[in-house]
């Protein structure tokens, strides 16, 4: 029996292996087991007093009491053999979830000790394994054995005990360092110091001082009146292919080859990767073909969008944007949802980009602009255009630009009709100097580049960047929308020009044809020289690119290529 005002929790540690149990032999550190007799012996971890008294079982121990005059029991479950977490997979991560589910009724919550250089994988991993969870999991380890006379090892373990044994946080965490993370938002970052691991694009679900600091705003809610769910079915052909300048397209499309059924592909900055025509074909013919490819940033903080010429190229061949999340995330929500067998290929894409466990931030819906159908922006429009005054007329001349240019990234040409009727005028810029134009050709919106040139959309005009929407249409690689402004009289500017050398050398030495037609198409001479006073072609020959080689050899027929 507890004592008189004691509150008891009873927690399960599955002791799985890792460095915080090791011993060195011979200079070598090597799994040891029987953690709970070296835990038995440290007094912070285990009440002898109270565990004689109540005559614990031999797996059992007791925490001193706690300021709250709460007891945490915890039973120690330890694996055997142990592991190294470099051998860890999904097998043994889904055997710590379904020891979790036989126990999960018994205890308030678990704690699972593994090691640290996989653990970033573990936590991702189980947070999707497992489903409708209403209890605290927690993952931790340490740097330094727990024998060792300095170490980590005694701080992250009792304040995981401390943390699972006082609070519900219905998700799988990863505590380390005095900071409780989401489990699938870590990754290690160092490989030396106690300071392992970040979160990098979410903040500590709690830090543990003098005082704990709990930031309930950011955690999962619990599923409630759902049962434990154990996705066993995971898939295990998925894998993380990291690009970097120069990969070659036998390279990646290799690595797409069968069994290979999802990939998270780690790319440049805001989820950019090279734009040669040959990688983008082994893309292309792997997603045709089923291959899922996530598209992560190779940066520790941010997110993937689509700003960049190089990133919109990769998302029109069907790759998805893994937004915010870590690799270590995004590969096991792919061997999750890919190992969903009632879902048809098109749902499990559509899934992929849904925030399921707090593993990315979740995006705002897309609302299509739409100024007919939105009772809302028919308000607001009817008050700005048609009452009069001045100060009204400031607001509409304000606002105007930026609904347009909002309409034209999307594509909505009734958007851009309704604004005409209203006495709108799509020709003004926005803040940046864009007008909808640009917009319209930055996303390849053929028809509402119809609609802007009929209603005298300025064809010719610059942004801040002094970048002209044929300017856009070229780095989209848009060539509908670049024949519909050429037949307009667009003409690149002198800047853009003067620019183009080095860019065609670029694409020459890529062996981006794709990118040479475009420019072409647009009326650049791609005869010109870069920097170094060299030709494309003379770039592409000395690279080796045979087919660009051939292009810019060949006659052109007014552009017709």
């Amino acid at each position: 029996m507890a004592r008189s005002g004691e509150h008891v929790r009873r927690l399960l540690a599955i002791y799985t292996g890792g460095t915080i149990g090791m011993r060195n032999r011979e200079g070598v550190l090597v799994p040891e087991s029987n953690l709970l007799t070296t835990l038995r012996k440290l007094p912070m971890f285990n009440d002898e007093e109270y565990s004689r008294e109540h005559q614990l079982q031999d797996d059992t121990l007791a925490l001193p009491l706690t300021n709250q005059n709460q007891r945490i029991i915890y039973t120690i479950l330890e694996y055997d053999p142990l592991f190294d977490s470099s051998d860890m997979t999904i097998n043994e991560w889904i055997r710590i979830a379904q020891d979790i589910e036989r126990n999960y009724e018994q205890y308030f919550g678990f704690v699972v000790i593994h090691g640290t250089d996989t653990m970033a994988f573990a936590s991702s991993m189980l947070s999707f394994i497992l489903g409708n969870l209403q209890k605290t999991v927690i993952l931790t380890g340490a740097q330094v054995p727990i024998h060792t006379l300095w170490n980590d090892g005694q701080e992250n373990l009792l304040g995981s005990l401390l943390m699972a044994g006082q609070y519900v946080i219905p998700e799988v965490c990863l505590f380390f360092q005095n900071q409780l993370y989401r489990g699938n938002r870590v990754t290690k970052v160092d490989s030396r110091r106690f300071s392992a691991f970040c979160s990098p694009n979410l903040s500590p679900l709690a830090t543990v001082g003098v005082d704990i600091i709990v930031n309930h705003k950011i955690m999962l809610k619990a599923s409630m009146n759902k049962q434990l769910m154990v996705h066993s079915n995971m898939e295990r052909n998925v894998g993380v292919l990291r690009l970097y300048p120069g990969i070659s397209a036998a390279l990646v499309r290799a690595f797409l080859q069968p069994p290979m059924k999802g990939v998270v592909m780690e790319t440049f900055g805001t989820g950019n990767g090279p734009t040669n025509s040959d990688l983008l074909s082994a893309l292309k013919e792997a997603t045709e073909r089923g291959m899922v490819i996530v598209n992560c940033t190779q940066c520790l903080q941010g997110s993937v969008t689509s700003d960049y010429a190089a990133g919109m190229a990769i998302s029109d061949i069907g790759i998805i944007s893994g937004s915010d999340m870590t690799s270590e995330a995004a590969l096991a929500k792919l061997s999750y949802v890919l190992g969903r067998e009632d879902l048809t290929l098109k749902d499990k894409k559509e899934l992929l980009t849904k925030n399921l466990r707090g593993e990315m931030t979740p995006q705002p819906e897309r609302v299509q602009l739409s100024l007919r159908n939105s009772k809302f922006a028919q308000l607001i429009t009817n008050f700005l255009y048609l009452n009069c005054s001045q100060d009204l007329d400031a607001v509409r001349d304000s606002l105007t630009p930026t609904l347009a240019c909002a309409a034209a990234r999307m594509g909505d040409v009734e958007a851009l009709e309704a604004i005409i009727e209203l006495g709108g005028d799509l020709s003004e810029s926005d803040f940046d100097g864009r007008t909808p134009l640009h917009m319209a050709a930055r996303g390849g919106h053929v028809d509402a580049v119809q609609c802007l040139l009929s209603h005298g959309a300025n064809v010719n005009s610059l942004d801040g960047d002094r970048s002209s929407p044929l300017l856009m249409a070229v780095k989209g690689r848009h060539k509908d929308v670049i024949f519909l402004l050429r037949d307009a009289g667009a003409q690149l500017s002198p800047p853009e020009l003067q620019d183009a050398g080095t860019e065609l050398c670029r694409l020459a030495a890529s062996g981006d044809r794709d990118g040479l037609i475009a420019w072409q198409r647009a009326g650049a001479d791609l005869f010109q020289t870069g920097y170094d006073g060299q030709t494309p072609l003379q770039v592409a020959e000395d690279a080796g690119n045979q087919e660009v080689v051939n292009f810019l050899k060949s006659p052109w027929d007014g552009g017709q290529v």
